[in-house]
């Protein structure tokens, strides 16, 4: 079994993870009640504030609602550092990575190694910066290492070492789930 297949089970049994994204280190897992509820223990995070899911591709979150632009988007920009919010009318997603008018804000990433985790688990994982809130992320996996000891993290938590990053400009935030595309954050 080599590392990512651990890793994937890590994450099935309802494991944390920090891992490198094309910004910066995150914390995730599975979206499932035990692991949301630890991430946002672990980060201190407002419930009010969603995480975003790294998908595999389209197709692992065609339940959303993907207009022709959202489409259009994601076929231009992914795999990249552009996050679609999409509506998600079947309620199908908990209440973590909703936003308050029901969006999800979903993404592929293009780093090499988280991307072939995602793609492994074949759906959806948490995404959400490897820090506190006003500290800054980490571009490193003893950043993270730091940054997920110091909020009380266990043995529930693996670091997936892709090296450093360098620093970058946070993904952009498109939200695609109104009448027309709304751009929340430029990256």
């Amino acid at each position: 079994m080599d590392t990512l297949d651990l890793v994937q089970e890590h994450l099935r049994q309802g494991g944390l993870l920090a891992y490198p994204t094309e910004t910066v280190y995150g914390f995730g897992g599975l979206p499932m009640h035990t692991v949301i509820e630890r991430l946002v223990e672990l980060k201190k995070r407002d419930r009010a504030k969603p995480m975003l899911l790294l998908v595999p591709d389209r197709e692992a979150v065609n339940d959303l609602t993907w207009t022709p632009e959202a489409i259009e988007l994601a076929d231009v920009f992914w795999p990249g550092s552009v996050t679609l919010v999409l509506s998600d009318p079947g309620v199908r997603y908990p209440d973590a990575v909703r936003g308050s008018d029901g969006g999800v804000a979903v993404r592929v990433s293009p780093h090499p190694l988280v991307r072939e985790l995602v793609c492994g688990m074949g759906g959806p994982i948490l995404s959400t910066s490897a820090n506190r809130p006003g500290e800054t992320p980490s571009l490193d996996p003893q950043g993270a290492l730091g940054a997920a000891l110091a909020a009380g993290a266990g043995e529930e938590l693996w670091v997936l070492d892709g090296g450093a990053l360098e620093p970058s400009l946070p993904s952009t935030i498109i939200d695609c789930s109104g009448p027309e595309p709304l751009v929340l954050r430029q990256g």
